[in-house]
């Protein structure tokens, strides 16, 4: 399956739709993102977000639903089930597409690193997962959620390990890339 969705994912990333996904990434980041934070520092004051942690226990985890209390909580969720459901097919997009274009021109076909297109997948994965089992705290809070509330922080972690694994995948794939075609390009002056 992980294969397939591999290859899937390498013949649908052609330059024009990494290009389009790029657009989508920097509008989102210019146009969307910025306004959805203001909204969530808002409602969530200095108690934080799991959302932009790396780590947090339980215990923070039940802190940060009180602190927001009934409007943030509501909130919080309203957040995860809209703007949090397409922020991370536009950053999926964009990461798996221009790892995959940059693959195909930085390793040879049969090179594990054409795999590597999978990990936004994978951070994408974790992120709705992540989402589901925070909002599930928050929604039930202040009733304890055992077992979602010790797992949502491992699912965040995995989110984080992924997603930021993914932009030094594209870092290391633009890097071969260029050194690739600098390469060709001395061997045929």
């Amino acid at each position: 399956m992980w294969s397939r969705l591999s290859g899937w994912l390498h013949r649908v990333s052609t330059g024009w739709v990494t290009l389009v996904a790029l657009i989508a990434f920097v509008l989102f980041l210019a146009l969307v993102l910025p306004r959805q934070a203001a909204g969530a520092d808002m409602g969530a004051g200095d108690a934080g977000s799991p959302d932009t942690s790396l780590w947090y226990s339980p215990g923070d985890l039940y802190r940060m639903a009180e602190a927001y209390g009934g409007e943030g909580r509501a909130a919080y969720v309203r957040a995860r089930f809209t703007f949090d459901l397409v922020w991370p097919l536009v950053y999926a997009a964009f990461l798996g597409t221009a790892i995959s274009w940059l693959n195909r021109r930085a390793f040879p076909v049969k090179s594990l690193w054409q795999r590597a297109n999978l990990a936004p997948l994978l951070g994408l994965l974790f992120d709705y997962t992540e989402n589901a089992f925070t909002s599930l705290v928050m929604w039930r809070y202040p009733a304890r959620t055992p077992l979602v509330d010790w797992l949502a922080p491992l699912f965040t972690f995995a989110k984080w390990v992924f997603v930021g694994g993914s932009f030094v995948l594209l870092a290391v794939a633009a890097g071969a890339a260029a050194w690739r075609w600098l390469a060709s390009r001395q061997a045929n002056a």
